[in-house]
This record gives structure tokens, C-alpha cells and sequence, in this order.
């Protein structure tokens, strides 16, 4: 997941945004990649067009070209069934700016770069805050990746770099636990994985995982964000019992998987409505995990199952940002919008 934000200082690269799709495209606007002399990190979509786009990346790297801005037909071009039509921005990477946002990834930050002109970018937070570069046009920040053109015709990539929106509190150190860890490795989430035991965690965690050793895991409950996603799937039933009560003590969970069978849920559906929690509270509680259908109990099948079911969860849950107040860094600088 965002491979371009940890390339660090490299050789000279070009980094491909997806600036506008008409119709239907390989991937959504505001997807990169980062291309140099040997390597690729990230996809535009793969097919005619990444090979297009890496062939110009490469051609910009060797005549010293440090913007670009194209137009694939996909269909008649190309020969892609997609069928649409994909603009392209081709911009020489800043290393000190994508470390700068390296660092932010638990932070909404936007790009603003110019597509006409002389070579102009600059970096934002999530509350408008100046963080590098030069300074921009007024834009609008209440929407994803997209162009827009100053009177004078010249025009600006306005690319968010959004934080992820999904945050998962895993608890158990397990075979389960461990493959879904996997899993979501490259996914767009943060995990915080939960355990009594320290010994259980591996050495090495994807970048997007913060181990929890606690004996208090309940704490995590409470620590956990508003809509936050919880998984259970400790050693012990009593202490997911005792997880199960916390979370459902919480009025803003998004979601909450507890591993175990039918025979499971009924014994915990009848402790919980014993201990006076509301019988529709107890019917969002997700027990047995995973899409319907797999019945495989390999741990890397239950991942796979539970993580796709996950996601399914986080993209109906997903929303853009709230709108912010526009930065007013040229306020003469009327602003019209491509889409």
C-alpha cells in the first residue's frame, strides 16, 4: 500500500497519478505509481496503459523533463476493454516531500501540484495547513483526487493523500490472528494487535500494525477510536467473553467479529442478554466470521474470508473527509473544476 511513500531517497523518478477517468478506467483517480530507471512501485492498473506510461516516465528520466500530462483513449488507443478514457500526470518526485508524507500516514495531507507551467508543488494537512512547496490557487478539499483550471487556463493537480478511514483492534496472537495480520498488510487500515502474551509476536510487523502487550486488553476497548472495527480470537473463552462485554458496552463500534461456531454464539448470546445487554445490540455481533460458503479452517483461509469480509465492511462505512474551509493562497485566483 503506498510503496511510492517509502522509496526514499532514490535516483531521479517519475510519479503517474490518475488524474481524471472518463468512463470506465483500470483504477479510480488518485491512483500512483513510481517509476525509475529499474524499478516500479505501485500500479496505475497494469495492461497497454502501465506500459505506456512507464515507456514516458522513462523517456522523462532520460531527456530531463520534469512534468507531463497525457490523455489515453483506452479502447481505440490502446486496445483495452475498459473502454474509457485516462488522464495522466507525470511529475519528477520529490523525495523530501513524499518522506514528509511518509510520516503523515496517520494524517490526511494533500498535494497540489501544477500540470501547466513552471514546476510548482506544495503539501497541505488535513486542516489547511501550509506543511512545504510553493503556493497554490484556492482549491476545494470536500472531494478525491481531481483537476482544476485558473482562468488563465493553466491547471493544478489536487491529489489527497487520506489517512486510512479503517482501524482494526485485533485481539489474539494465534495462527488465525497472525495470517490476518498478513493479509492486511497491504491493505488500506491500521491494525492494533492485541495480546497477553509478548512472546506470541513475531519479530517483524507490517507497517501498518502497533503491537498492544498488555494484560489489561480490555483497556484497548476503551483506547480504540470512534468506529473502529473489532476482532476477537483470543486463547481463552473466558477472556473473550470478557472482550465481548466491553464492546458491546460501547455505543460507536463499526463492527465486531468474534471467531467461534454457531454452538458459540448461543452460549454467548445467552450470558450477554443475562448480563442485560440488549438483544439488538447482541444481533450485530458477527459470529461465526467470514463470507458464507468457505467452511476451509486453514488459518490463511480464514483470513482470506474474514479480510475480504472486512473490507466489504470498510467500503460501505468509507466516505470522503468532511469538507474544509478552501486555502485562500491566491485569493483573486478564481477556480473552475474538471471532472
Amino acid at each position: 500500500m503506498d510503496d511510492w511513500l517509502s522509496a526514499g531517497a532514490c535516483a531521479p523518478a517519475i510519479l503517474v497519478t490518475v488524474a481524471i477517468v472518463e468512463g470506465s478506467g483500470p483504477r479510480e483517480c488518485g491512483a500512483k505509481m513510481l517509476v525509475d530507471a529499474t524499478r516500479v512501485l505501485d500500479t496505475i492498473g497494469g495492461g497497454h496503459l502501465e506500459h505506456r506510461a512507464i515507456e514516458t516516465a522513462r523517456a522523462m528520466l532520460a531527456g530531463d523533463r520534469a512534468r507531463h500530462f497525457e490523455r489515453y483513449a483506452l479502447g481505440p488507443s490502446l486496445g483495452q476493454c475498459c473502454g474509457g478514457v485516462v488522464h495522466l500526470s507525470f511529475e519528477l518526485f520529490d523525495a523530501a516531500q513524499a518522506a514528509l508524507l511518509g510520516q503523515r500516514r496517520q494524517h490526511d495531507s494533500w498535494r497540489v501540484s501544477a500540470i501547466d507551467g513552471a514546476p510548482e508543488t506544495a503539501l497541505f494537512d488535513g486542516d489547511g495547513r501550509w506543511l512545504a512547496g510553493q503556493h497554490p490557487p484556492v482549491f476545494a478539499r470536500d472531494r478525491g483526487a481531481y483537476v482544476m483550471q485558473e482562468p488563465d487556463g493553466r491547471r493544478w493537480l489536487v491529489d489527497p493523500v487520506f489517512a486510512p478511514r479503517a482501524h482494526l483492534v485485533l485481539f489474539g496472537a494465534g495462527h488465525v490472528g497472525t495470517a490476518i495480520v498478513r493479509a492486511l498488510a497491504h491493505l488500506p487500515c491500521h491494525v492494533t494487535w492485541v495480546d497477553e502474551r509478548d512472546d506470541m509476536f513475531p519479530q517483524q510487523v507490517p507497517a501498518n500494525v502497533t503491537i498492544e502487550a498488555t494484560d489489561l486488553p480490555e483497556a484497548l476497548v476503551a483506547a480504540a477510536p470512534a468506529n473502529a472495527s473489532y476482532l476477537v480470537m483470543t486463547h481463552s473463552h473466558a477472556l473473550d467473553q470478557r472482550l465481548t462485554e466491553a464492546i458491546m458496552a460501547r455505543p460507536d463500534v463499526g463492527w465486531f467479529g468474534l471467531i467461534g461456531s454457531k454452538t458459540k454464539r448461543r452460549q454467548f448470546e445467552h450470558r450477554l442478554l443475562a448480563r442485560g445487554v440488549d438483544a439488538a445490540r447482541i444481533d450485530t455481533m458477527v459470529c461465526p466470521i467470514g463470507l458464507a460458503g468457505i467452511t476451509n479452517k486453514a488459518p490463511a483461509v480464514i483470513a482470506a474470508s474474514v479480510c475480504a469480509q472486512l473490507l466489504t465492511v470498510w467500503e460501505a462505512m468509507q466516505g470522503t473527509p468532511s469538507a474544509f474551509t478552501p486555502i485562500m493562497a491566491r485569493p483573486s485566483a478564481a477556480i473552475t473544476e474538471r471532472t
